[in-house]
């Protein structure tokens, strides 16, 4: 399976097209859950709409999928600005940078997703226009060279990323508000479904968004997606409206479990468990196993599996905890538990 056609898959894919523009909310107030970020950011627009100035620069970190781009887009309205939009690895040279920059206004917005990914050197230039609201740039080589400095309206800088850990210290330092985005409770992604359902027109009960919501992973972007899929069930089989059987039997055709697992994700852990005990299992023998390739499996299954509690990372391999035996059914032996918790000690006293 092509890992990015999964219907699960919180990044962004050709099948969201131009319907999840429409659904984005434009306003603090239509933005349904992140309340400690919520809060905290209305705080910060408030405050520098007061005094005319810019907002200070914002890094908005998170798995994908939860809205940093809506976010984005939504601060922009509310300090009635505009943004400019664009990614790190777009940003190739100095110069495509410096040219983003100088076309910006006075608190504008210049919004950066992937910001992790920006090239070294793009990133050195960023530094003093975050800081000093000016660009150093080099012309022209050898003794000829010279250095000029041009100066930038003050305006705001919002990174997202989906790695924090990766951006270098001396960039995260500069930004004066840091905000995480959880993933969503099942109420929150109910209150969106229904949101959404009442955009495109499409009828749901509240058990039938509550049947979604429990199966999105935390996810409204998920949650969209699996509306748009069960909406032509309830067309097709029922009567046009999705109520919680039909939602329950849409999303069983379409291999996703009450806890938002797929096919993979059920094969990844039975395999651990059939093949290998439920582990330890190493990475690159997993892989090969389940036909997969490994930085797939550490990048795109894992995280959602260990969110959950469905897998552990220990020195000797990966491991299924008692959870997943649950979920799957399958009956896990006595012996074995306590073999888990010797290595999860062993994965403790190895960190600390």
């Amino acid at each position: 399976m092509d890992f990015e056609n999964r219907i699960v898959a919180p990044e962004f894919s050709g099948e969201d097209g131009d319907v999840e523009y429409s659904l984005r909310p434009k306003t603090l107030n239509e933005y349904i859950g992140q309340e400690k970020a919520k809060e905290n950011l209305s705080v910060f627009i408030e405050a520098a709409r007061r005094r005319g100035e810019a907002l200070d620069h914002v890094l908005l970190h998170g798995p994908p999928g939860l809205g940093k781009t809506t976010l984005s887009n939504i601060i922009a309205n509310e300090m009635n600005v505009s943004i400019r939009v664009t990614s790190g690895p777009a940003i190739e040279k100095q110069g495509d940078l410096a040219a983003l920059l100088t076309n910006l206004a006075p608190g504008d917005i210049l919004f950066i997703d992937e910001i992790h990914r920006l090239n070294r050197s793009v990133e050195e230039v960023l530094y003093p226009a975050m800081e000093d609201f000016a660009l150093d740039i080099i012309i022209g080589k050898g003794p000829s060279a010279r250095s000029i400095r041009i100066d930038l309206p003050k305006f705001t800088l919002i990174g997202a990323t989906t790695r924090s850990g990766q951006l270098s210290a001396p960039l995260r330092d500069r930004f004066g508000v840091m905000l995480r985005l959880e993933l969503y409770t099942v109420e929150e992604l109910a209150t969106i479904i229904r949101r959404s359902a009442e955009i495109l027109d499409i009828s749901c009960t509240r058990q039938g968004s509550i049947e979604l919501a429990r199966r999105s992973r935390g996810t409204p972007r998920i949650a969209n997606r699996l509306l748009k899929r069960v909406r032509d069930f309830a067309q097709v089989i029922g009567d046009g409206i999705i109520t919680d059987e039909i939602a329950a039997h849409a999303l069983d055709r379409l291999d996703i479990d009450p806890l938002g697992l797929d096919a993979i994700d059920r094969r990844m852990l039975t395999t651990i468990i059939r093949n290998y005990g439920g582990g330890p299992v190493g990475l690159d023998t997993l892989a090969a196993a389940i036909n997969e390739e490994s930085v797939t499996l550490e990048d795109v299954y894992e995280p959602y599996l260990m969110q959950i509690g469905f897998l552990t990372r220990t020195p000797r391999g990966r491991c299924v905890t008692h959870l997943a035996y649950e979920h799957l059914g399958i009956p896990q032996p006595i012996g074995q538990m306590k073999d888990l918790e010797q290595l999860n000690l062993m994965d403790l006293n190895t960190n600390k």
